[in-house]
């Protein structure tokens, strides 16, 4: 686990061009903010699917739906230099495909 795994997350998204679609939320772990990304995307689907029981998808429909939002960025505490650092969307899915590859190896 690198120190950023353990790094305090903020993560901010804008699903519309709107303004007023902006939100954040916080995390203590970089960890939890990714399976964060995975809940809100989860989130979206039992919308689109209310009387599912079940809901699956595979990772390129996680990606599709990261790359269709307006905007998304992780900012993650780094101690070195005590600031938050932004991450785009393409390190976000980066690190969401290694957390998965993580936990799909246990």
């Amino acid at each position: 686990m690198s120190s950023s795994d353990r790094s305090h997350t903020i993560l901010l998204v804008q699903p519309s061009h709107k303004p007023t679609s902006r939100t954040y939320c916080d995390y203590e772990t970089l960890t939890e903010a990714l399976e964060g990304v995975c809940k809100i995307y989860e989130e979206h689907l039992k919308e689109l699917n209310p009387s599912s029981l079940s809901i699956t998808y595979d990772i390129s429909q996680l990606f599709d739906f990261i790359d269709d939002l307006n905007d998304m960025v992780c900012m993650v505490f780094a101690r070195n230099s005590r600031s938050y650092e932004p991450k785009d969307k393409e390190w976000i899915k980066e690190k969401i495909y290694a957390l998965l590859r993580k936990q799909a190896g246990k």
